[in-house]
């Protein structure tokens, strides 16, 4: 027994899913499943409305049970789970008796898609949902049958906020249920993450949970095997220094945020260099840039966001490097490090890639627009980047142990997600997760309207569109939510809206303690917000009084993402649950987009033919974004590979991860 009164289960730490996406034989795969996904599809659809079938008939009978024949109730379906796991028939009456206590409980009587949603996550699939169809609420109900047939769940969200929020919502729920749940943050200390970790249903933070399972392995050694965890001895050693339980069920919410984009940053324990020492090696490879010329020295491929150095430019380093001596002297160190600095000097902007706060440099997050305040980045980038905006350098971080998302969440038993915008990851999910991808419908269908594109010559004419859109519609009292790409494109249209006039308010990284009331406020009347990408995922926008009649809230995307998806996230915030709503795409020809774009004069000099400019220039923003997310898939793969190397390596030498 722990201090806590409660049992806690074995350790248990599961191999890694087979490595897919890596052989010809895994991508025939993922390939011959995509082609009969359609079928399967279906074949899933006509399962469900089955399912949903026999639900409401259980639910009829259940619903007339009192509180205590109820509880009676679910005392044997429980016992039953744990015989049979979970099957047709006993995830079937279990739903129905969910659904009746949470009516009970929240007052809220979960939807027919909200049922089938969880039931593709307990099938181990990425069910796909809009915004505000209440997907909070369905990985509750897969979450509570799991954990009623004894599978320890960890709900994992994409950030501290989401976490508490979630658990808090849905705890009376859980209790009602005889289960315990509990979230895990940032600030939590390691005995309450013991205590959190051991409860049946765990709500945490997707950059937490990894980071408590690499620690874990730090104090187990390399390779810890189930047989090694389930020996006593070690086990209760174990249970004194790890937080961990074990990898059992994985529900991920925002799982193209989380199994995807944040799969192209490693996760990485580290140890902190000299930083005096640092801050001399900056500050020598920031010099040295400054003294290379582009196309002499050195080549810049925007898209791939890569700096190659040319043979002449090597030779001129060479030469530098003898002159300054110590580390300068070794090819390798003397080359990464300048590339480093170009890259700082060239590919790093103030307000898109970072902000510079009390004098420290922190990284914003590029698909959600939040500060990462406790990220930097490697290689010496961010202490020549601390060089650049004059700010104290600090340490390096050197890898003590690393693991890529990917990995991690293979490592689950089981593994399930959640998101608004899945479709077009569903051979990435496939591949790398073995996670098929299910379209759940709407509760009620979209009265979403998209108006026609605008695209214009420069940001300024772009600028007064924005506001003069703007104004109408505050006029015309409908609330109206304006996306950024980055904090300083915000930060330039909340100046032009202040110069008409404008009454709004700004959220970008710097505001992101405000975050949920000013989204929760963006639905009133009147009301225009400017959002980075942070206003795409997390908190509804309930529409205020009379909102509805105007015809709801309207967005306006001033620029294209690099990804696509964040678009649809965007514009996901209006027209939720069948309420009104509108978009408008609002975009110039020297948006940071088309930068990078091969044959950008060609296109612009096609888009001022004659009745043509939309067309043109609307495949010339597609085109563009296709480029950046297969630059960004290719990244996604290489991480994984080298990974996957690293720990061959690493296994084979005895070392960590």
């Amino acid at each position: 027994m722990s201090d806590t009164g409660f049992l806690l289960p074995p350790l248990c730490f599961h191999d890694e899913r087979s490595d897919p996406g890596l052989s010809w034989s895994d991508r025939a795969e993922a390939r011959l499943t995509g082609i009969v996904a359609p079928v399967n599809d279906r074949l899933e659809r006509y399962r469900t409305r089955s399912f949903i079938t026999r639900i409401g008939v259980l639910e009829d009978d259940i619903s007339l049970l009192d509180d205590q024949a109820l509880s009676e109730e679910l005392t044997r379906q429980r016992q039953y789970l744990r015989r049979e796991g979970l099957k047709g028939d006993a995830v079937v009456r279990t739903f129905a008796l969910l659904r009746v206590i949470a009516e009970r409980q929240l007052k809220k009587r979960p939807f027919d898609v909200q049922l089938q949603g969880a039931h593709a996550l307990l099938n181990g699939r990425v069910a796909e949902m809009g915004t505000g169809e209440g997907k909070t609420l369905t990985a509750s109900l897969a979450a509570a049958t799991a954990a009623l047939a004894g599978i320890r769940v960890h709900v994992v969200t994409v950030n501290d906020y989401l976490a508490q929020r979630d658990q808090l919502e849905m705890s009376a729920f859980y209790t009602a249920l005889g289960l315990r749940s509990a979230s895990v943050v940032h600030e939590t200390a390691p005995e309450q993450r013991r205590q959190a970790y051991a409860s049946d249903i765990v709500y945490v933070s997707n950059k937490e949970v990894a980071f408590d399972y690499l620690r874990d392995r730090l104090v187990l050694g390399s390779a810890p095997s189930n047989i090694r965890m389930k020996l006593g001895s070690i086990t209760h050693q174990a249970q004194q220094t790890t937080v961990m339980r074990g990898l059992h069920f994985a529900i991920v919410d925002e799982a193209d945020s989380v199994l995807v984009d944040e799969a192209r940053t490693p996760l990485i324990i580290s140890k902190k260099t000299d930083a005096a020492a640092e801050k001399v090696w900056a500050e020598a490879a920031w010099d040295l840039a400054a003294l290379l010329e582009q196309e002499v020295h050195f080549s810049l491929d925007p898209a791939r966001r890569q700096i190659q150095l040319t043979e002449k430019g090597k030779a001129f380093l060479a030469d530098q490097g003898e002159q300054l001596g110590g580390v300068w002297r070794g090819k390798v160190r003397r080359e990464d490090g300048v590339r480093q600095a170009l890259m700082a000097r060239l590919l790093f902007h103030r307000g898109e890639h970072y902000l510079v706060v009390d004098g420290r440099v922190q990284i914003v997050d590029e698909y959600t627009g939040r500060v990462m305040e406790d990220r930097s980045w490697s290689d010496g980038l961010h202490q020549i980047i601390e060089v650049k905006e004059g700010c104290e350098v600090t340490s390096r971080k050197l890898a003590v142990a690393r693991m890529t998302y990917q990995r991690f969440f293979r490592r689950y038993k089981r593994l399930a997600g959640m998101t608004g915008t899945a479709a077009g990851l569903a051979d990435e999910l496939r591949a790398v997760y073995r996670l098929p991808v299910t379209r759940i419908p709407p509760n009620r269908a979209s009265q979403r309207k998209r108006h026609p594109a605008c695209y214009c010559r420069t940001q300024d004419d772009k600028m007064r569109l924005i506001v003069a859109e703007a104004a109408a519609l505050q006029e015309a009292g409908r609330p109206v939510l304006i996306g950024t790409r980055s904090v300083l494109a915000s930060e330039q249209v909340s100046s032009a809206l202040s110069d008409r006039g404008i009454e709004h308010v700004v959220l970008n990284a710097a505001q992101d303690q405000e975050e949920a009331q000013i989204i929760a406020e963006a639905g009133w009347a009147g009301r225009v917000t400017v959002a980075t990408n942070m206003a795409g995922r997390g908190v509804d926008i309930r529409l205020g009084p009379g909102v509805h009649e105007r015809g709801g809230l309207h967005v306006i995307l001033s620029e294209r993402h690099d990804v696509r998806r964040i678009d649809l996230q965007l514009e996901g915030r209006c027209g939720r649950q069948g309420d009104p709503g509108s978009t408008r795409v609002l975009l110039s020809m020297e948006d940071p987009l088309l930068e990078a774009l091969p044959g950008r004069q060609l296109w612009f000099s096609l888009a001022r033919l004659p009745g043509l400019k939309s067309m043109i220039l609307g495949l010339a923003f597609s085109r563009a974004q296709r480029r950046v997310e297969r630059s960004h898939s290719r990244v996604r793969k290489e991480l994984m590979a080298a990974d996957q190397r690293l720990s061959r390596i690493l296994a084979l030498s005895g070392g960590m991860e």
